[in-house]
């Protein structure tokens, strides 16, 4: 499994300015549904759900919040670089500017875990996180997202 296959070009966005982790759901939510299809409600409603169980702000400035929903037939992702980092809880208290949603069936099982173990080993790598930091071009942090996986895995 690589990011090209959790991720399309239209799923990844560079927003300016978010003033709290609420408006960064219905981002992420607007942005599966804009790039998906997927109904945002749902999408948001998941992620807030998800969220209360416990932070998912991994430290340095990354958050990866995620999501299993009914009526989704397989996984996808949606990719937000913040132009203004956002304070997000995360387990470092370090605020946000890099932000990886999954959304996964209801019953994805370990497929669900083995995307979530790959977008956290892409957003560990200090080459990546760099370049996605350097670029606002949504385009180029596509490339960055879905190249990096590949080149590792040779």
């Amino acid at each position: 499994m690589d990011l090209s296959k959790l991720l399309i070009p239209a799923a990844v966005r560079v927003v300016g300015q978010l003033t709290s982790k609420k408006r960064l759901f219905q981002e992420l939510g607007e942005l599966a549904s804009s790039a998906y299809g997927l109904n945002a409600a749902t999408a948001i409603d998941g992620l807030q759900e998800r969220e209360s169980l416990g932070p998912t702000g991994v430290g340095h400035g990354i958050a990866l919040p995620h999501a299993r929903l009914e009526d989704l037939s397989k996984i996808i992702g949606v990719f937000i670089r913040l132009e203004k980092p956002l304070d997000y809880d995360s387990v470092d208290r370090q605020p946000v500017d890099l932000v990886f949603g999954l959304f996964a069936p209801k019953d994805s099982g370990v497929e669900h875990l083995k995307a979530l173990a790959l977008v956290s080993r892409t957003m560990r790598d200090a080459n990546v996180v760099s370049k996605l930091r350097a670029n606002s071009d949504p385009a180029k942090l596509y490339a960055i997202l879905t190249e990096s996986r590949a080149i590792q895995a040779a």
